[in-house]
């Protein structure tokens, strides 16, 4: 796979310390450390994946997944912020099939419905829309502090009998809590948000 380059570098390293060790005890002479681990094999290798975008192992270009790292486009300014947004869905081009390269409503503000190449990669190469952003994630347990100081009533403690009109609470998809409160503290977390108290993430 091409996600394992290291790990195929570093099984040739062992392998080739294997081999010297064999020659070693074969003709009877020292092993010597430094002759026998060649750090080289791993930087070259790195080196050579990085350079021709061939990731995986040399010898075996033909198995190596292409393209994988680009030379990055600096025609304009504009055609370099746009390589850098660019999104890749890995379906073989040749086919004329519609369904991968239409749009789906999930994309709805995260992916710009007119940058795409002509021909056969339309639609199957997009852009990430001008305000859309990446979050890299943060620890979820602060919100939900913050939320259980300001009435929020965790899942394990609410009862749907005593108040069933309450607004359930959900943080990354997960069901923590409800409010009998919601816009009130809609527009707390907003606000804290704005100032930078809480992460912009959230």
């Amino acid at each position: 796979s091409h996600r394992n380059l290291f790990r195929i570098l570093f099984l040739k390293l062992t392998k080739d310390v294997y081999k010297y060790l064999q020659k070693c005890v074969e003709s009877n002479s020292e092993f010597n450390v430094q002759m026998a681990v060649k750090g080289s094999v791993i930087t070259n290798g790195l080196k050579y994946s990085l350079a021709t975008g061939n990731w995986g192992d040399q010898k075996k270009a033909a198995s190596a997944k292409a393209g994988v790292s680009q030379v990055l486009n600096r025609y304009t300014y504009a055609s370099t912020l746009s390589h850098l947004r660019r999104t890749n869905t890995p379906v073989g081009r040749d086919g004329k099939l519609a369904k991968p390269r239409q749009l789906h409503n999930t994309h709805w503000g995260l992916v710009c419905p007119a940058e795409t190449p002509e021909g056969q990669a339309c639609g199957l190469v997009k852009n990430l829309s001008l305000m859309c952003y990446v979050s890299v994630g943060s620890e979820s347990t602060p919100i939900t502090d913050f939320m259980s100081q300001r009435n929020m009533e965790l899942l394990e403690e609410y009862d749907p009998v005593v108040n069933p009109t309450a607004t359930k609470v959900f943080v990354n998809g997960v069901w923590v809590g409800v409010h009998s409160q919601p816009s009130q503290l809609v527009s707390v977390v907003q606000e804290l948000r704005r100032n930078g108290t809480l992460s912009y993430e959230m």
